[in-house]
C-alpha cells in the first residue's frame, strides 16, 4: 500500500510540475509583468504561516502545500493536473520529500515559485 501511495504521489507530482503549465503568457506578456512578479514575491515573503493554518487549506477548492518550509498556493493548479487527485494527497501538508523525487525536470523549480505564498513560521 505504500508503495502505491508513494507511485502515485510520484505520479503526481511529475504531471504536476512537467507536462502542464500554469499559464500561456507570450513573452511580452512575461517582461511586462517582471517587476509586477518581483514586488509580489518581496511583499510574499514576509508573511509567515503556521503548519495548522496551511492544513486548513487541504481541499480541491483551496489547496496549499509545503516544499522546504516555504508555502504555496496550488489551488488554482488542481484542477489542470495530470495527475488528477493524487495532488491533493499532501493538500496542507509537506510535499518536499514527493517534489525532490528523481522525476522531476529541473524546470519545475522555477515554476513552483509561480505558487509562492510565504514562508512556514517555525
Amino acid at each position: 500500500m505504500e508503495i502505491v501511495l508513494a507511485t502515485l504521489v510520484i505520479g503526481v507530482l511529475i504531471g504536476f510540475f512537467i507536462l502542464i503549465p500554469r499559464f500561456h503568457r507570450s513573452s511580452h506578456q512575461k517582461s511586462s509583468n517582471v517587476a509586477h512578479v518581483n514586488r509580489n514575491a518581496a511583499s510574499k515573503a514576509s508573511q509567515k504561516y503556521s503548519k495548522t493554518e496551511v492544513s486548513l487549506h487541504n481541499k480541491r477548492t483551496d489547496c496549499w502545500i509545503i516544499i522546504k518550509d516555504k508555502v504555496y498556493d496550488v489551488t488554482s493548479y488542481v484542477e489542470e493536473h495530470p495527475g488528477g487527485d493524487a495532488i491533493l494527497v499532501h493538500a496542507g501538508d509537506d510535499s518536499t520529500e514527493g517534489f525532490f523525487g528523481p522525476q522531476h525536470a529541473s524546470r519545475v523549480f522555477d515554476m513552483i515559485e509561480d505558487f509562492y505564498i510565504g514562508d512556514l513560521d517555525q
